[in-house]
């Protein structure tokens, strides 16, 4: 996922697109995912933005996802990393939470070079959709 992408699609029933530069970082321990909305707040900024790490935790054999975004600041609290199982060329991540679990699922494509974002929230058991999106490297 390294690279410079863009970001298509829809959240939570928007069309919106997005800038993604996605590099590995700390002795090529994480990758950071930078996101940037193109579209503006009132005062200029990206209406949203998110940092993202990614790691591996070996001793588990899990991925560990961070997401910390302008919506609110507590991504740093402690229920704010979500565990993956990588499957062939996606990695689906799992955010336990009091409000409700969220699955996030990043997928490759192999062939036409291009990522799916599938973002869902869970309630009583059952997926709600909240994004679909897909990146194209710029």
């Amino acid at each position: 996922m390294t690279g410079r992408w863009t970001l298509q699609g829809t959240i939570a029933g928007q069309e919106t697109t997005h800038d993604i530069e996605a590099e590995w970082v700390l002795a090529h321990e994480y990758l950071r995912i930078h996101e940037t909305s193109r579209e503006k707040n009132a005062q200029g900024q990206a209406a949203y933005e998110a940092i993202v790490f990614i790691g591996w935790e070996a001793s588990a054999r899990d991925y560990l996802c961070q997401w910390l975004d302008s919506t609110s600041g507590d991504g740093l609290s402690g229920q704010s990393i979500a565990h993956g199982k990588r499957s062939g060329d996606e990695i689906t991540f799992l955010l336990k939470s009091k409000e409700g679990d969220f699955h996030t699922t990043f997928r490759y494509d192999k062939n036409a070079d291009t990522w799916q974002w599938i973002m869902d929230g869970e309630q009583a058991g059952k997926l709600q959709p909240f994004a679909r999106l897909k990146l194209s490297r710029k």
